[in-house]
């Protein structure tokens, strides 16, 4: 009897010191990990834009999972939609960004040449910023491009760029450290050099070493040749006095912006305060477009209960050019539709068959009624214009930047008649021959059929 109540305390000790340790154990892991907030959910398919705010993150990224949400259908270019004349190419593809230019001619914006070009039509109230989220609509991916390198000046007339410094003496010393910078690499690409020549025979390893070396030899002088190209090309305007005075002058526009944007402001010395001030830059457009925009975004939601996301607004015409290299749809022509302010896109690749039907339509009628141009891009994007003065341009004011994009005369192109008819349909406003010739292609959207659609026009198209 004794000998099995000994077991049975025995066997109660234990039970308990191991239920010790175990809440010791537990109590130790939540002591050193970090909470998992559960609400905030899985993460997004793009990160939010550098310039959200800290607070408002948690928004963002649950109204970009709404945006996201599985549809349980096919969306966005596996979506079979019929897509609407207004949103498709005229028979003449360049008379699309003719009749933007035309709408940008008709105001005479300035056209913003860089950065400093934008904080300047800000500071005019030019330009007004688009909040990245709220419960219509967010900023999907706009400012993701940002960098953080130094900030510069694009110069219109030789393509050049020029960094920007507070004072002179701040960009000697940096032409300094750069000098530094060159002889240590010339020093590198020496001493692999002596490498190299030690190296004999001709078997696989060893020409492999040589291959090697001499992949390490080209990278250290190209990259010695890029610093001599920066600094020669910096000193050029840094050491004239007027062009200083320029390069000076913008440094001050940018660190007034910097200093005066909410709630914080932004310290252009740190990388990752340049790299969320150039985002927040480009979350600005002009105030008619916005208009347009909250006005789509208004409906889409109201119609879907889920906000609208928008990938681009204002850019320089550096960063368009920059964008340019490797994004088709970003045109290269001297009026590009988003440097005026009056462009901004809508993303579709989430988007049901319904919901893209839907906003097609919605944008077909404000073209009609002429206060947009449109386009449905194959790349997940509705390319939007908004007129500034809820009208389209005059035909005369279109046919002289048809000319400019066709690089024909404007004489020959300006005996357009003065007035042409609103848009119902893109082919309606060709000329007849082109109509003709144009008939072939797959241009015209054909009526949605009750049981089969037919399948969106697999045009490549520029902006």
């Amino acid at each position: 009897m004794n000998r099995d109540i000994k077991k049975t305390v025995s066997w109660m000790v234990g039970v308990f010191t191991a239920l010790a340790l175990a809440i010791t154990g537990v109590a130790l892991y939540h002591r050193r990990t970090p909470p998992v907030d559960e609400a905030a959910g899985p993460d997004t398919h793009v990160a939010p834009p550098p310039q959200v705010p800290g607070p408002a993150v948690n928004r963002w990224k649950e109204a970009a999972r709404r945006v996201e949400e599985e549809r349980g259908e096919r969306i966005g270019r596996g979506a079979r939609v019929s897509v609407p004349p207004q949103l498709l190419h005229y028979a003449d593809k360049r008379r699309f960004l003719a009749v933007q230019v035309a709408g940008w001619r008709e105001q005479q914006y300035a056209l913003p040449h860089d950065e400093a070009g934008i904080a300047e039509l800000i500071q005019k109230g030019e330009l007004v910023e688009v909040k990245p989220v709220s419960d219509d609509y967010l900023l999907y991916g706009v400012g993701a491009n940002a960098s953080d390198e130094p900030l510069t000046h694009f110069d219109r007339r030789t393509g050049r760029e020029f960094t920007l410094y507070p004072r002179w003496d701040f960009f000697d010393d940096e032409r300094a450290a750069k000098q530094a910078a060159i002889e240590e690499r010339k020093a590198a690409a020496a001493a692999k050099r002596d490498d190299l020549r030690k190296i004999v025979g001709r078997t696989r390893a060893a020409r492999a070493r040589r291959n090697a070396i001499n992949k390490e030899i080209r990278a250290a002088q190209a990259g010695v040749a890029a610093l001599q190209r920066r600094v020669a090309g910096d000193a050029a305007a840094w050491d004239d006095y007027d062009r200083r005075r320029m390069l000076v002058g913008e440094w001050q526009v940018l660190e007034e912006r910097a200093r005066q944007f909410a709630p914080r402001g932004y310290d252009l010395g740190r990388p990752g305060d340049r790299r969320a001030f150039r985002a927040r830059l480009l979350s600005f457009i002009r105030p008619e477009a916005l208009a347009v925009m909250l006005d789509i975004a208004r409906q889409y939601r109201e119609k879907f209960g889920r906000p609208l996301a928008f990938t681009s607004l204002v850019r320089s015409e550096h960063y368009q050019l920059q964008l340019g290299e490797t994004n088709a749809n970003a045109t290269k022509i001297a009026v590009a539709p988003h440097t005026t302010g009056l462009a901004f896109d809508i993303y579709y690749h989430y988007m049901t068959a319904d919901e893209q039907h839907w906003i097609m339509g919605l944008i077909a009628q404000m073209e009609s009624d002429g206060r947009l141009e449109a386009l449905r891009e194959n790349r997940d994007h509705f390319h939007v214009f908004a007129f500034a003065q809820g009208h389209r341009p005059p035909e005369r004011l279109i046919a002289e930047a048809l000319g400019d994009v066709r690089a024909v005369r404007v004489a020959q192109a300006a005996s357009a008649p003065e007035e042409a008819p609103a848009v119902a349909a893109r082919r309606n406003l060709a000329p007849a021959a082109a109509r003709k010739k144009a008939a072939a292609p797959r241009r015209r959207a054909a009526p949605a059929p009750k049981k089969r659609v037919a399948r969106k026009p697999a045009v490549r198209r520029r902006r």
